[in-house]
Formats: structure tokens, sequence, C-alpha cells
């Protein structure tokens, strides 16, 4: 398995799935068991039910992703990210870090962010 490989196929699939609030790509990511944490002190779930989730708030998506840094299994990848939910504009800026199997699909997803209110272009030199 190539770790920067999947690692670039999860950006991929993002940045084309995540707009189109389309979960199945990004689902098929995910070994069967895969922890899916959005958040540190928040319980893990499954890749399934945190999409479907926030798929179903989240209207006029416009996603970026930064190179992966990668080392072994796992890989952290920057992203920036707006959209509309609630009727109000909001702007997360954040990190996800994966843990890959031998096959290539990701047994563990921790995310952190940050977020502000409004669409908030990236800095210069993101």
């Amino acid at each position: 398995m190539d770790t920067d490989q999947a690692a670039r196929k999860w950006v991929a699939t993002w940045t084309s799935a995540w707009p189109r609030r389309d979960p199945q790509p990004i689902e098929a990511l995910y070994a069967e068991g895969a922890t899916y944490r959005a958040l540190a002190f928040r319980e893990p779930e499954a890749a399934s039910e945190y999409l479907s989730r926030v798929f179903a708030e989240e209207t006029d998506i416009e996603c970026r992703f930064g190179e992966p840094v990668v080392s072994g299994q796992r890989a952290a990848i920057e992203w920036w990210a707006s959209w509309i939910e609630g009727g109000r504009a909001l702007t997360l800026v954040g990190a996800t870090v994966l843990r890959f199997d031998d096959e290539g699909a990701i047994v563990d997803h921790r995310d952190y962010w940050n977020d502000a209110p409004g669409r908030i272009a990236p800095y210069p030199g993101w």
C-alpha cells in the first residue's frame, strides 16, 4: 500500500464528492468498522452516519485541500471549507489525520478544526 497515493485519493474524492453532497464515493474509502471522529471530544461514528447527518445540513459547499503529509500508514491533510448551514454562511479550517490499513482503506479518521461565521477566503500562501 502506498500511503501517499491513498491520501491523494482521499483528497480527490472529498474535493469532488463533498460539494455534491454525495456520500457514497467517500464512504467507499473507509474499511468496515473504521472510526470517524469529528473533533476530539465527540464519540466516534461510522463514516456513513457522520456523512449522512452533516450532508443533510450543508449546502453551497466550497472546499480546498492541502498536500498530504505522510508518515508510515498515516497522513495529515489540511483543508479549508465554507458552506451554508441553517441559512448562515460558515467557514471551517482544519486538518484531518488518517490511518490506513494494508490495502489502503481508512481505519481511523480524526478531524480538528476552527470555525468562523461567514465565507472567509484562505489567507495568502495557504
